[in-house]
């Protein structure tokens, strides 16, 4: 394996052959990076932490390290991080704690631009792009496809839904419903479904306009939630997306953001 002579790695660390480990990185206890996974340099990795395969971490981020939660006492939490994704500069990965599961975790085919800030216990799915300093509070869920514009703050135990598109330098203290365009340089606000990200995914012209016409009734309609639902029941043609888009809004513990 190419380990450069100028990085530190724990004797218990397992790198596959293929993984490199570049100049100035610290690889603690317990840390695991699958095959072609590539840490560039000055990065420091602390487990238990599980890196997948073909990753590429970009200088100085850190990945593992303890949590900035206060209730946080040194429980023996960890950091899972799946494949194919790509950590730029400056980021902030931060393990679990026992109030949430005691696991932080990524999926696969994420990016995550400059100085993006995850905290303890939250959950991306695959396929996500969170910009630029976009910032995860602690339990933040982050569904598949989704993307997070540059300086975006989200609360702790907020949720944002899959195929979700959030505008930059927004601040998000409910639930991003799926599918929709959500944003505000103060408070987010919802602008209806995420249309052209839709459409460049693949999503069926019929399903765009039953979400379109979904989004209408719960952000311009006059109704409030309930009632919007019970509209969109009526008037809506059904699938798979606004049943996924209803279950959403019924599971929200937070609320939505309309």
């Amino acid at each position: 394996m190419a380990i450069h002579p100028t990085a530190i790695v724990d004797p218990s660390a397992r790198i596959a052959d293929s993984a490199e480990i570049g100049p100035f990185c610290v690889i603690g206890a317990e840390v695991e990076i699958g095959a072609r996974t590539r840490l560039m340099g000055h990065i420091f990795a602390e487990g238990p932490l599980s890196i997948g395969e073909d990753n590429t971490f970009y200088p100085y981020s850190t990945v593992g390290v303890a949590p900035q939660d206060l209730k946080y006492k040194g429980e023996r939490s960890s950091t899972r991080i799946g494949h194919r994704n790509r950590i730029r500069e400056f980021v902030t990965i931060h393990r679990g704690t026992e109030g949430g599961g005691m696991i932080t975790a990524i999926g696969d085919d994420n990016l995550l631009m400059a100085y993006v800030h995850i905290a303890h216990d939250v959950r991306v799915g695959s396929h996500c792009v969170l910009s630029h300093a976009a910032t995860m509070g602690g339990h933040v869920v982050i569904d598949d496809w989704a993307v997070i514009g540059a300086a975006t703050g989200l609360h702790q135990f907020c949720r944002v839904g899959r195929h979700a598109i959030i505008g930059g330098y927004s601040v998000v203290t409910q639930d991003v419903m799926p599918f929709s365009n959500t944003t505000s340089p103060r408070e987010a606000r919802n602008f209806g479904a995420n249309k052209t990200g839709l459409e460049r995914r693949g999503f069926a012209a019929d399903t765009v306009d039953a979400l379109h016409k979904a989004f209408r009734l719960l952000t311009r309609a006059g109704l409030n939630t309930s009632q919007a639902i019970e509209r969109i029941r009526e008037e809506v043609p059904a699938n798979a997306e606004v049943e996924e888009l209803i279950a959403f809004i019924q599971a929200s513990a937070r609320g939505v953001l309309k």
